[in-house]
């Protein structure tokens, strides 16, 4: 049986090469046909320099209109392949499988982050920023006096181990002295 199985394939396998062969010259002779078509032989030998002129024009404009054709086609491919995308990245969120973008800071007023969370029986605004302590520059800059000196009587006075125990002492010291 085994043997049999094994002529029945060797014969599926020469008639599928022979079709597929025979497919082959039937595309081939069927380019041929469309080819003699829609291409005619050009004569050129004896026409005058206007002829030849005339006929480089009529050459031109189709050339002109065949492409119009492909870019509209390049178009309509170009078209469809951002929408097969689109199509395939829709699938993939409804799958669930994608991968999430990073999220962006949304500015939000305080009403409306209310008005989205209890939703329309929120009636009643809330100013946030009237319960903030207020801070006036003035007194910023009094608590700070600013000492101008020789940096150099400064930097000698820190130096050695006296310098830093100065240092330590000053940050032990509530008052900073």
């Amino acid at each position: 049986t085994s043997a049999i199985s094994l002529y029945s394939q060797s014969l599926m396998l020469a008639k599928a090469k022979e079709e597929w062969d025979q497919e082959i010259v039937d595309k081939q002779a069927e380019k041929e046909r469309y080819l003699s078509e829609r291409v005619t032989p050009l004569h050129t030998s004896g026409l005058s320099l206007s002829q030849l002129q005339d006929l480089c024009r009529e050459l031109h404009e189709k050339v002109e209109i065949v492409d119009e054709e492909r870019y509209d086609i390049e178009a309509k491919c170009n078209h469809n392949t951002r929408e097969i995308k689109d199509l395939k990245i829709k699938v993939l969120d409804l799958r669930g499988k994608f991968k999430r973008p990073p999220l962006r800071r949304v500015r939000v007023s305080a009403d409306a982050m209310l008005r989205a969370l209890l939703g329309s029986k929120h009636k009643v605004s809330m100013d946030l920023r009237a319960n903030l302590k207020s801070v006036k520059k003035e007194d910023t800059e009094k608590e700070r006096p600013v000492e101008v000196g020789d940096w150099r009587k400064n930097v000698e006075a820190m130096s050695g181990m006296e310098g830093r125990k100065k240092m330590f002492d000053a940050a032990k010291s509530p008052t900073g002295q």
